[in-house]
């Protein structure tokens, strides 16, 4: 398999929905990316087991929105059994030496970053790319990671680096991406069904 530049983006996809793929091609977009994986995740740490659809549920939900033939829905981090990104981005790195990876992320998960297992170890593995979400710009910005990576941070045309090299650079690299997220969140999905029985369109 030849070199490719791959946007990681990790989630419990419960369900997927547009702001996920809405990410995805803006990442494409901007940074250059060959592909996007979207590594669906067993079950988050970080979120609760109730009211988690199963894991083949949430796989089929990735693949209804994806299409598009550079985002790839991945099953990864089952088979190795783990859902820790930590040990996540290891494995990738092993497994696929060849390929350079980059972290995407919502501005909301940079802020609570300090809670996920090994998070220093993560800003060490691979780059990272932040995508602004309304409301949440400011903490983003201000916050524990931000703070303590400010010269790590790659700004695009500042010392001749753009944003499309960023999946090429040496972590710890992280850039902040200004272009909003769409407000869609998988929370706010099922809350509408809850007291629907529909999706959103």
């Amino acid at each position: 398999m030849p070199a490719l530049k791959i946007g990681l983006l990790g989630g419990s996809f419960n369900p997927a929905h547009d702001g996920h793929r809405h990410i995805s091609l803006t990442a494409l977009r901007l940074l250059g990316l060959d592909q996007v994986w979207w590594l669906v995740s067993p079950q988050n740490p970080l979120k609760p087991a109730d009211g988690m659809a199963d894991f083949e549920a949430r796989i089929a939900s990735a693949r209804r929105i994806a299409r598009h033939p550079k985002i790839r829905i991945s099953d990864f981090e089952k088979k190795i059994g783990t859902a820790r990104t930590a040990e996540t981005l290891a494995s990738l790195n092993v497994t696929y030496p060849q390929h350079r990876f980059v972290w995407l992320m919502g501005a909301d998960n940079l802020v609570q970053f300090p809670k996920w297992h090994r998070f220093e170890a993560i800003m060490k593995e691979v780059p990272i790319a932040v995508f602004n979400r309304p409301g949440y710009t400011y903490k983003a910005l201000n916050g524990k990671v931000a703070t303590r990576y400010r010269n790590n941070r790659i700004r695009s045309g500042a010392s001749g680096k753009s944003l499309r090299q960023l999946a090429t650079l040496a972590p710890p690299a992280w850039a902040f991406i200004p272009e909003t997220v769409h407000k869609l969140s998988s929370t706010a999905i099922r809350n509408y069904r809850d007291t629907s029985g529909n999706a959103c369109p």
